[in-house]
């Protein structure tokens, strides 16, 4: 798992490929947190990106990977540290632009943010990092 979907408590939940959605969950820790108590707004951000991303990945071969081109995230209310649920879906592909949506709950199902993102499907050799 990656540093950061390791600071961020990710859990894998389940994943449909062929459906081209992924639920996640995520734990918010009090180090997530503003003055206010509630987890930052980067932090929701953050737990929206990974899941965008993997919403995608769970549909592409070995071979390939994703590249994020854009993002925007609604923030609808605060969240506070505990396990935050996600679920990401691919709305759109044609070629290799995808078009992705999540969405960031409460465990009682209570939204508290969403996103949508642009990516492209990328080689994985073409990818940072990769040898």
């Amino acid at each position: 798992m990656p540093p950061a979907a390791r600071t961020l408590g990710l859990e894998f939940v389940a994943a449909d490929p062929e459906a081209g959605t992924i639920e996640l969950a995520f734990t918010a820790t009090e180090e997530f947190t503003n003055p206010a108590g509630n987890i930052l707004g980067a932090f929701v951000a953050a737990m929206l990106y990974d899941t965008l991303g993997p919403a995608l990945l769970a549909t592409l071969e070995p071979d390939e990977f994703q590249s994020t081109l854009e993002m925007k995230t609604d923030f609808l209310r605060p969240a506070r540290p505990g396990r935050l649920l996600a679920t990401g879906r691919v709305l759109h592909r044609d070629g290799d632009l995808a078009r992705l949506s999540a969405e960031l709950t409460r465990p009682d199902g209570v939204l508290i943010a969403t996103a949508t993102a642009t990516a492209r499907v990328i080689p994985l050799a073409d990818a940072p990092g990769a040898v």
